[in-house]
């Protein structure tokens, strides 16, 4: 685990893996999955980062790390307190860290989504995100122009087709663009190598698909 750099928000200093390569013009706030901000999440962001993206991932759950799901809900249901909060600030920290006019994006996995889609509403600056299998709807959809790309499982018992269609539903009547992926033979957490679910193929093309679309709506070239 490489060594973590700490930011402000308010009385919290999260942790975040940070890595911002020479002549980066845009950046993605990468936000962790119910485990925590574990080596999965710490190489996709390093993949993003040698793809020329600035990348910030900040540890929502103050260090711990879970490996089992009832030990992860159990933090997600106390990382919601501070979620937020940690994750908008996140947003900030990294602008910090670019130029005034430099595009971000922020990309989410399955806790994460959540507040990838909810973060644009609250942070204008952001123009994309990503979610994998992760969805959330409400009034702050409207609120924002950013585009969205989603990567969702065929069989998942975490988010059925239903909940997927209502995102996709939500967001098309709030104007934004919206372009969706289910890849089939996948459940929750394909994209994520330590677990079981882990599809290698699903998870090589969500991440081509996350590169391409992340070029575009952030206008960065290859």
């Amino acid at each position: 685990m490489p060594e973590l750099e700490t930011f402000t928000v308010g009385d919290l200093t999260p942790r975040a893996h940070v890595r911002v390569p020479d002549g980066a013009r845009s950046g993605v706030v990468v936000l962790h999955p119910w485990w925590g901000l574990n080596e999965d999440v710490i190489a996709y962001a390093d993949r993003l980062a040698d793809a020329g993206f600035a990348v910030l991932a900040p540890d929502m759950f103050d260090g711990r790390i879970a490996t089992e799901p009832d030990e992860a809900e159990k933090l997600a249901g106390e990382g919601d307190k501070v979620a937020d909060r940690i994750a908008f600030a996140a947003v900030d920290e990294l602008a910090k860290r670019l130029e005034p006019d430099a595009p971000l994006a922020v990309l989410g996995f399955s806790f994460g989504a959540a507040y990838a889609l909810w973060a644009p509403s609250e942070r204008p600056r952001l123009s994309a995100t990503v979610v994998y299998y992760g969805t959330y709807t409400d009034d702050f959809l409207k609120r924002s122009t950013a585009r969205v790309l989603g990567h969702f499982a065929e069989d998942d018992p975490y988010e059925s087709a239903e909940s997927v269609k209502e995102l996709e539903t939500a967001l098309r009547e709030a104007g934004r663009s919206v372009e969706f992926h289910t890849y089939p033979g996948t459940g929750h957490w394909f994209a994520e190598p330590s677990r079981d679910a882990y599809r290698r193929d699903a998870a090589e093309l969500a991440f081509e698909r996350t590169v391409t679309f992340l070029r575009g709506a952030l206008a960065v070239g290859g």
